[in-house]
């Protein structure tokens, strides 16, 4: 075991961890001040709730041994991880060799907890709490964790068939970007009555979102899983893509609408981090900085679809982190390279082939969070019912599920 390993992923998991306060600050402050307690809610609730879960079995359905399932291999991990038996305080032989077990799960537990908490954006300001915490269970055992294990466990089909995705391109973004867009289209739209839909609070987002893009140093830096080259690199080329994608939404925005938005500067650095998420332990800072210009632009419009074909996702989770996650994953096939990470060889490494890869594992996972996120919706609407009445959602959710108001005046 190296104690310079472990320190720094002790850290990492840490950092990762602040990216929910970051994110319930940065979609707290999106929404409208009578609902800003519920969506803060419900990063924090998230968090509890999950950390939970992920010790109880989660973790086990996503880096266990594999249970060949029906017969199939590669799907889901067995149970010989429930309850953490079996996670000792010593380092494993496949997932971190220099780092206890133990952290391993801690630092995947931050993952597991923060990619359904990206969903929250999408049914903001009309969902009962209730159902929140059902689907949010629901999904991080049907969704996340067997997602993971394809991608990420040394037996996954995925991961056996060479797919790249550093730190959660697929399993963490597109994953959760395609599931909030299932969801906003069953769970409808809000109930304006000709109120503004406008961020009632833009330095609050804009807070989050600092505390996002500092944590994203743990989150991809700290999936190199040591204090080592691989994991400078991907601390270097994130800060890269997000200033980079910074810079392209503020441009596209200011030339649609004529003005230099503080939100649009927030949401193209958000949109830059989740680009280079898979790729932050494959390509050079010159492939991050390509990444971040495009991801940049091609968010912006994503929103801009979003908007035309009125659709409700309240804080553009799809446009951010499901066109961004998909377009990263698709961009590691092209960026990878061998000069740093000998794992990666994409396009400009003359394979041509791992783009095929990689839209087999984009394919396969949208395809499959589609699925089961429409299921699980069904199954919680039946049993608790997702929305709340129209006269609450009149009132606000702080107010008619908590009981409390966030401001006095």
């Amino acid at each position: 075991m190296d104690s310079g390993n472990t320190a720094w992923l002790l850290i990492a998991t840490a950092m990762v961890m602040v990216m929910l306060p970051g994110l319930a600050l940065f979609y707290g402050g999106l929404v409208r001040r009578k609902n800003v307690l519920s969506t803060i809610m419900h990063s924090f609730f998230g968090l509890a709730l999950v950390s939970v879960v992920w010790v109880l079995v989660g973790f086990s359905l996503a880096f266990g041994p594999d249970a060949n399932l029906f017969g199939v291999p590669g799907l889901i991990g067995n149970l010989d991880f429930v309850g953490f038996v079996n996670v000792g305080l010593t380092p494993s032989t496949i997932y971190g060799s220099t780092i206890p077990f133990v952290l391993f799960a801690a630092f995947q537990l931050m993952f597991a907890a923060i990619t359904p908490a990206l969903i929250t954006g999408a049914f903001a300001e009309r969902k009962r709490f209730g159902a929140f915490v059902l689907f949010t269970l629901l999904w991080s055992l049907v969704v996340y964790s067997p997602i993971a294990h394809w991608v990420w466990a040394a037996d996954g089909w995925l991961f056996k068939l060479g797919a790249l995705d550093f730190a959660g391109g697929t399993v963490v973004h597109a994953a959760s970007g395609v599931s909030a867009l299932v969801v906003a289209l069953l769970i409808g739209r809000r109930v304006a009555n000709g109120e503004p839909m406008e961020p009632h609070d833009i330095p609050m987002t804009v807070l989050g979102a600092g505390l996002l893009w500092f944590g994203w140093f743990g989150f991809n830096a700290g999936s190199a899983l040591a204090a080592d080259g691989l994991a400078a690199n991907a601390l270097l080329v994130t800060n890269t893509a997000a200033g980079a994608a910074t810079i392209t939404w503020v441009l596209a925005s200011y030339l649609h609408k004529g003005k230099v938005s503080v939100v649009g500067a927030v949401c193209g650095a958000v949109a830059g981090l989740v680009a280079i998420t898979p790729a932050s332990g494959f390509v050079t800072a010159g492939g991050a900085l390509i990444i971040g210009l495009l991801v940049g632009g091609l968010c912006y419009s994503a929103t801009l679809l979003r908007s035309r074909l009125k659709i409700d996702d309240a804080l553009d989770v799809f446009a951010v982190h499901g066109v961004g996650g998909m377009f990263g994953a698709l961009a590691t096939g092209v960026f990878a390279t061998t000069a740093i990470n000998p794992l990666g060889r994409g396009l400009i490494d003359g394979n041509a082939g791992q783009i095929g890869i990689q839209l087999i594992a984009i394919g396969a996972t949208i395809a499959y969070a589609t699925v089961a996120t429409f299921v699980i919706i069904k199954l919680v609407n039946a049993i608790l019912g997702i929305r709340i009445s129209a006269r609450d959602e009149e009132l606000g959710l702080d107010l008619s599920t908590h009981g409390e108001v966030a401001y006095q005046s």
